[in-house]
Parts: C-alpha cells; sequence; structure tokens
C-alpha cells in the first residue's frame, strides 16, 4: 500500500470532516446506536439511515484514534493472529475515531468521486463498448489495449491527482485495483460483463477503504513486521477482512449495478461507501469477542 507507508496518520484533533472534504462545509450529524470501541452500546449489523439534521459542530475528541491504533498495532504485532484486536481496531476506528459509519463515509470524498467516475465509464462500457466510451474521453487510441495498459491511461480521468491525502489514497486504491484485474478475471474490456463491473468497483472500493483505515490508525504499525511474509499476510488479513464488508454491502443494496444512471450513481456510492463502514463496525464487534 504505498500511500501507507508515506503519511503518519492524522492527529486526535482532526476534524472529523475536513473541510476541504465536503465542498459545502456540511457536517453529518452523530450516528445513533454506535458502539463505543470497547464494546458499549448495541448494533445490530444493520446500517441505519435516519433524517439527517443539522447539528451545531462538535469538539473533537482529542483521544478518538488512540484506542483504535493500539489495538491496531496489538494486532500487527501478533504477526496476525491476534484477530480480536483486529476487530477492536476497525470497529473503534468507525465508532469512536470517525463518529460513526456516515461520517466515515463522507471522510472518503475523492475515492466516492472516483467510485462515480469508475462506475460512469464501465457503465458507458458495458451499454456502448470500449472503443465508444473511450472515445466519448478522446482516448480512441487506448481500444485494443490490454486491460492494464487501458486503465493506468485512464487514471487522470478517474482520479486526478490534486495532492491531498485523500486523493492520493483514491489514487493509490485505483492503481491497486489495476494490478487485480487479470487476477480476478478481469482481461478483456470489450467482453466486460455486468458481474465483473460490479467485482471491479467491489476491489476498488475495498482498497480504497482498507488504505483509508491503515493511514488513519495504521501508518506506523504496518511496518512492524521485520518478515516479509508476516507483513504481507497481515495487509491481506485486513483487505480480506474490509473487502467482506464491501461485498455485504453489494449485496443488501439489491441493485444491478448495470442499470444505474448518471442521476444515480453518486447516491449509490456514497450509501455503499455508508453501508461498508456500518458492516465493518458489526463484523468487527463480532471478531472482537470470538
Amino acid at each position: 500500500m504505498g500511500t501507507s507507508s508515506a503519511y503518519g496518520g492524522p492527529g486526535n484533533s482532526t476534524p472529523l470532516i475536513p473541510s476541504w472534504l465536503e465542498p459545502d462545509g456540511e457536517a453529518a450529524p452523530p450516528e445513533p446506536n454506535e458502539t463505543s470501541a470497547d464494546g458499549d452500546g448495541a448494533s445490530d449489523g444493520a446500517p441505519d439511515h435516519p433524517e439527517q439534521e443539522p447539528l451545531p459542530d462538535v469538539l473533537p475528541n482529542t483521544n478518538r484514534f488512540t484506542v483504535p491504533r493500539t489495538n491496531f498495532t496489538r494486532f500487527v504485532r501478533s504477526g496476525g493472529s491476534d484477530r480480536a484486536s483486529l476487530g477492536r481496531a476497525v470497529s473503534g476506528y468507525v465508532s469512536r475515531s470517525s463518529g460513526g459509519a456516515r461520517n466515515a463515509a463522507r471522510r472518503m470524498g475523492s475515492t466516492r468521486r472516483t467510485g462515480r467516475q469508475l462506475l460512469g465509464f464501465l457503465s458507458d462500457v458495458v451499454t456502448q463498448g470500449a472503443r465508444q466510451a473511450l472515445s466519448a474521453l478522446n482516448l480512441e487510441s487506448l481500444a485494443g489495449r490490454p486491460i492494464d495498459e487501458i486503465f493506468l491511461g485512464l487514471v487522470d480521468y478517474i482520479c486526478p491527482d490534486g495532492g491531498t491525502v485523500d486523493e492520493g489514497i483514491a489514487r493509490d486504491a485505483f492503481i491497486e485495483t489495476i494490478a487485480d484485474l487479470v487476477e480476478s478475471g478481469i482481461t478483456d474490456l470489450d467482453a466486460l460483463t455486468p458481474d465483473q463491473m460490479q467485482t471491479f468497483f467491489e476491489l476498488h472500493t475495498a482498497h480504497a477503504i482498507q488504505t483509508r483505515i491503515c493511514n488513519d490508525i495504521g501508518a506506523q504499525a504496518i511496518l512492524l513486521p521485520e518478515d516479509v511474509r508476516t507483513a504481507t499476510s497481515i495487509q491481506d488479513q485486513i483487505y480480506d477482512f474490509v473487502r467482506r464488508g464491501v461485498a455485504d454491502a453489494l449485496t443488501r443494496s439489491g441493485n444491478a449495478i448495470n442499470e444505474l444512471t448518471a442521476d444515480n450513481i453518486q447516491q449509490f456510492v456514497d450509501q455503499i461507501y455508508e453501508d461498508a463502514f456500518a458492516i465493518l463496525r458489526s463484523l468487527g464487534e463480532r471478531e472482537a469477542v470470538l
């Protein structure tokens, strides 16, 4: 994870939703029924979508990253065997560090926009064909090339590099997703199926959330293992854990991803991120008591 090794993570006083992430400056209200990092509170694991009401700004909790970071470090120091600490780290990150699934999703500003761009392009590929979709972006010269070359050529369109950490996470996640395409059986853009379209989006969303979590609470801890094999195993466990949450969110959505329109793609992407964080909170709580 290229970004995770270059960023020390946010401080405890970092705003829950940085002003540059939301153009309108609107902060999301705290979520009801959130569970704290030490397991207090109640959660049935099902994402809630209550009415959003504007609330006054709340001063940041100066300790909100401490407990999740401690649990994440314990998981890494165990060589990946302490799954309970991983569960506490992830559930605590969503509840304590981010202020709930909705806020965690809103903090993914650039990656949500990347998700919209990606799904919009893939939708055009499925309905119009790869050459036509590329031609609309003045990138027809990429048509017929290997799929990894095509998407590397699309990086600046899908996720422009603006210099912020959030934009770096979006770009890093997209590049890692490109590397996963062939292994996932996605090799021919001209023959892209709706199922492959969903897999592509699932891979990118999982990489983005994993990178965000590791940057926020594990930027230093992930470097602890001296054994490369152990470090790789730890990263794989975190990614598999996150991807499970994303896959569940997509399944629960009940949407046919290839039938999304330009008018509802962003709403769909935003909801998948929120639901994925809510599911990860629940999965983390469950893992912590197994």
